[in-house]
C-alpha cells in the first residue's frame, strides 16, 4: 500500500476558512411478528436477484425463507455501499487488513425495517442476532471554528402535555439554548416544524413534495447559526443534498422522527446506534453465512447488462459472468436491485413499451456522500458520538470507531494503529480552504490533507486534539476514481438525493412487466430517503408484491411506517378540510 501520509506545517493546515445533524428516532410498526420460517411456496419457482447490496441481500432472505429457489448476481462486491473494504497490503503478522469503508454508516432508532431483518441473522453469543452488534452512542458534538463547540446528549426525553403553543416554546426555547441560536430564530424553526408535522398527506405530497428546504424554512434571511445548522445540516450534511433541491417532504419526515418524537416512542432503539464492529465482520458475512445456510446461490462478478422481453414478461437477464463470457439468465421472476443509475440503463424501448413510467427515472438526481478513514497512532478525544463540523466546507461529519468496537484497532493491520477517525464528506462541489478546489477537483491526497485540515481548524483551536504525529495512514473509499484527462474523480457509489418534486419520478415495486420487481432506496417507500432502510424497504415490498403475483400463501414480509404523533391528528384531519379548500396550514403564519 502507498504510504498515505504528509508533513504539512500547522500554520498550513490551519490556513485559509476551514453540521451534521443526526435526524432520527422514532417509528411505529405494523403487523404481526413471525415466530418461525414462513409458509414455503410448493412450487419451489425460480427467482434472479440482479444486485447484491441491502437490496438484493434483504429481497433474497425474505423470499428464501418462503421456499423459492433464490440466485442472486453481483458485479463487485456483496452489501453495496453497506459493506466495509479491507486495505490492501495493511495486514501483517497474521492480523487482518485494516477496515475501510464506504463511510461511516448509523443506523437510527426509527429504523425499522434493517433490525428486524438483523434479529433474523444468527451471531455467535447474540440472543437477537446481528441486531445486538448495535450500540447506541450517548451523544454528538458539533464543533465550530474559532468558536465554542457544544455537545447534545443522545437519549429519550420526557414526554409533556402536548399543545401547539407548548410544542413551539418547549422545541424553541430548546434549539435556542443547545444551538446558540437567537431565541426568536429557534422558536421560528419549531413553528415550522409544527406547519409540516400538523399537515395532512395530501398537503404533504401536493405541497411540500414540491417545496426546497431552504425556501420552507427561509434560510437565506435568517442568521448564519440558523442557515448552518436548521437549514444547511439537514440537508447537506444528513443526506448529501442542497437545502436549494431538497424536498421539505423527506427532510420534514427526519425531522418529524427527531425533533418531533423526544419520547423516541416506537424506537426500535437508540437516537443514534453504530455497530460494533467492520460492517463485514458483523452483518454482511453472517448474513451471507445464513441465506448460504437456507439455500440461497450467489454469483458474483455477474453483471446485468440487459433485459429480455416478450408478451409482457421478462424472459430472461443478460449477463457478463466473472470470466467475461456474456449468457442468459432464465427464471420465473425477476429482480432488479442495482442502484438507480444502473437499472435505468436496463430500461430499453421493450421495457419501456410496457412499462413506460419508468423513463421519468431519467430525471432523478444524485450526488456524492463518500467515506474517508483517518488511521491514528492514539485514540482520539473527540466525542462519544459523531461530530459535525459546522464551518467545513465540505459538511464533514466523523466518529471514532476504536470506541464502539468490540475488537480493538490494534489488532488489525501492523498493530500501532489505535483508533479510526472515519469521516463522511457530503459536500463535493464546494471549495475546500486549502486548495480552494471541490473535492470532485482534487487529487486523492489532496482530499485526505483538505479534510485534515478542515477537521483540524475545528478541532485544534482550543489546543492539539488531532496532531499530525499519530496518524498512520489514510484510507479513501475505493468507488472514488481519479481520472488523468478531465483532471476530476469518478464515483461508482453516488447517493440517489431526494429533490423536491422528485416522487413522481420514482417507481412502484410492480407494475406491468408481470414477472418484473424493483428493489433499491430510489423506489417509493415510506420512509422515503435513500438508505439502508429505504433499501430493505422497497425489497420486502418487492417481495410482498412477487407474492401476490405467484399466488403463494406465504406469510407477507413485515412492513413498518414512521411514527407520527397522535395528538396532532385532529390537526391534521382539520389540514386536509383547509387543503382541499385551497388554504394554507393553520400555523403557516410568520412569527
Amino acid at each position: 500500500m502507498a504510504d498515505n501520509r504528509w508533513t504539512v506545517s500547522r500554520r498550513t493546515l490551519l490556513r485559509g476558512t476551514a453540521v451534521a445533524g443526526v435526524a432520527t428516532a422514532g417509528a411505529l410498526t405494523a403487523g404481526t411478528l413471525r415466530s418461525g420460517p414462513a409458509a414455503a411456496d410448493p412450487s419451489g419457482r425460480r427467482v434472479a436477484v440482479l444486485g447484491g447490496g441491502v437490496a438484493g441481500l434483504t429481497a433474497a432472505h425474505e423470499l428464501i425463507e418462503r421456499g423459492f429457489q433464490v440466485t442472486i448476481f453481483e458485479r463487485r462486491a456483496w452489501g453495496g455501499k453497506a459493506r466495509s473494504v479491507p486495505v490492501p497490503g495493511t495486514g501483517s503478522a497474521g492480523r487482518p487488513e485494516l477496515p475501510g469503508e464506504h463511510g461511516f454508516r448509523f443506523f437510527p432508532g426509527f429504523y425499522q425495517h434493517v433490525p428486524d431483518t438483523m434479529r433474523r441473522i444468527p451471531f455467535a453469543g447474540n440472543p437477537n442476532g446481528v441486531w445486538n452488534n448495535l450500540v447506541a452512542v450517548p451523544e454528538a458534538r458539533f464543533a465550530r471554528r474559532d468558536g465554542d463547540d457544544f455537545r447534545l446528549p443522545l437519549g429519550p426525553r420526557a414526554r409533556t402535555g402536548f399543545t401547539p403553543d407548548s410544542f413551539r416554546e418547549t422545541l424553541g426555547a430548546t434549539i435556542s439554548t443547545t444551538l446558540h441560536m437567537p431565541v426568536n430564530e429557534g422558536l421560528y424553526f419549531a413553528n415550522r416544524l409544527l406547519v409540516f408535522n400538523s399537515s395532512c398527506d395530501a398537503r404533504r405530497l401536493g405541497q411540500w413534495e414540491h417545496t426546497s428546504w431552504r425556501d420552507y424554512v427561509g434560510g437565506n434571511a435568517r442568521s448564519h447559526e440558523f442557515r448552518a445548522l436548521l437549514s444547511r445540516t439537514l440537508t447537506s450534511i444528513m443526506v448529501a443534498a442542497k437545502e436549494d433541491v431538497a424536498s421539505v417532504r423527506t427532510i420534514g419526515n427526519m425531522g418529524e422522527q427527531f425533533l418531533g418524537n423526544p419520547a423516541e416512542i416506537g424506537n426500535d432503539g437508540g437516537l443514534d446506534r453504530v455497530l460494533n464492529g467492520p460492517t463485514n465482520a458483523v452483518w454482511i458475512e453472517p448474513w451471507l453465512h445464513r441465506m448460504r445456510e437456507l439455500g440461497v446461490r450467489f454469483e458474483l462478478g455477474a453483471e446485468v447488462r440487459g433485459l429480455d422481453v416478450r408478451d409482457g414478461r421478462i424472459t430472461a437477464a443478460r449477463i457478463v459472468d466473472s470470466s467475461g463470457a456474456q449468457r442468459s439468465i432464465e427464471a420465473d421472476y425477476f429482480v432488479v436491485a442495482v442502484p438507480a443509475e444502473q437499472a435505468r440503463a436496463l430500461w430499453s424501448p421493450d421495457v419501456l413499451a410496457v412499462r413506460p413510467e419508468l423513463a421519468a427515472m431519467d430525471r432523478l438526481f444524485s450526488d456524492w456522500m463518500n467515506g474517508l478513514q483517518f488511521y491514528l497512532r492514539r485514540p482520539a478525544d473527540i466525542s462519544r458520538g459523531h461530530t459535525a463540523y459546522i464551518d467545513a466546507p465540505w459538511a464533514l461529519t466523523s466518529i471514532n470507531q476504536n470506541q464502539v468496537w468490540a475488537r480493538k484497532f490494534t489488532d488489525f493491520g501492523d498493530g500501532s494503529v489505535q483508533d479510526c477517525l472515519s469521516v463522511d464528506i457530503s459536500d463535493w462541489n464546494t471549495p475546500g480552504m486549502l486548495y480552494g478546489k471541490p473535492a470532485k477537483e482534487c487529487t486523492h491526497d489532496e482530499i485526505a490533507r483538505e479534510v485534515w485540515a478542515q477537521i483540524a481548524a475545528h478541532l485544534n483551536d482550543r489546543g492539539d486534539v488531532l496532531r499530525e504525529a499519530d496518524l498512520h495512514s489514510w484510507h479513501l473509499d475505493p468507488g472514488i476514481t481519479w481520472q488523468e484527462g478531465p483532471h476530476r474523480n469518478a464515483n461508482a457509489d453516488p447517493l440517489l438525493i431526494n429533490t423536491a418534486g422528485s416522487w413522481e419520478f420514482r417507481p412502484e415495486p410492480h407494475g406491468a412487466l408481470e414477472n418484473l420487481f424493483l428493489a433499491g432506496d430510489y423506489v417509493r417507500t415510506n420512509v422515503d430517503l435513500a438508505t439502508m432502510e429505504g433499501a430493505n424497504e422497497s425489497a420486502r415490498a418487492a417481495v410482498n408484491a412477487l407474492l401476490d403475483v405467484s399466488g403463494s400463501n406465504a406469510e407477507r414480509c413485515r412492513m413498518y411506517t414512521l411514527y407520527r404523533a397522535t395528538e396532532l391528528e385532529p390537526l391534521r384531519r382539520m389540514d386536509a378540510d383547509r387543503y382541499a379548500a385551497g388554504q394554507p396550514n393553520l400555523f403557516d403564519v410568520q412569527i
